[in-house]
């Protein structure tokens, strides 16, 4: 699939609780934005087997054990992201942020769009949390990101803040 001029995908990442919709959702009040996540198809499984959109350490291993097995299975996960890209490219939004937390999925999701995305990470200090339990939520950081953004302003900062970081970035890739 080709990128369309004007469109850019960013599969953004960072551990549970950093603040990535919250950034999302500032980047729509000013350009038209498809937000998705690979885990939205699990999470509509687990959701009619009683997962009731809780966000635990222990219902956030189920999920990704969950997508996992769904990888592995028939590559659910992937083959949304795709979908979603597709009615992206077809529609009228400029900006789409992919939700995507493994590496090995970022870079298969990469490789299947010719490089026609860029990875942006979002870290911020999360006090009393060391890890969530899950490889996908505490392995976050450990690939090779485009960009990294550091959300450590307060709300009403961070607003400013990450338009004008993602304004740049779009320049840049324009």
């Amino acid at each position: 699939m080709m990128k369309k001029s004007g469109k850019q995908l960013i599969v953004i990442n960072g551990r549970g609780g950093v603040g990535k919709d919250t950034l999302c959702d500032f980047a729509g009040k000013y350009y038209r934005v498809r937000n998705v996540s690979s885990i939205t198809p699990i999470k509509e499984i687990a959701a009619v087997y009683g997962w009731k959109g809780e966000k635990t350490p222990k219902a956030r291993k189920f999920l990704a054990d969950l997508k996992e097995a769904f990888t592995q299975y028939n590559d659910l996960p992937t083959r949304y992201v795709l979908e979603q890209y597709q009615e992206f490219l077809d529609g009228e939004e400029e900006v789409m942020f992919a939700h995507i937390r493994e590496g090995r999925e970022i870079d298969k999701l990469k490789a299947q769009l010719s490089g026609n995305c860029i990875t942006l990470l979002v870290r911020r200090p999360l006090e009393g949390v060391e890890a969530w339990g899950n490889a996908a939520d505490d392995r976050a950081e450990q690939y090779s990101y485009d960009y990294i953004y550091n959300n450590t302003k307060t709300l009403l900062e961070a607003e400013k803040d990450f338009l004008s970081f993602l304004k740049k970035i779009l320049k840049e890739r324009g």
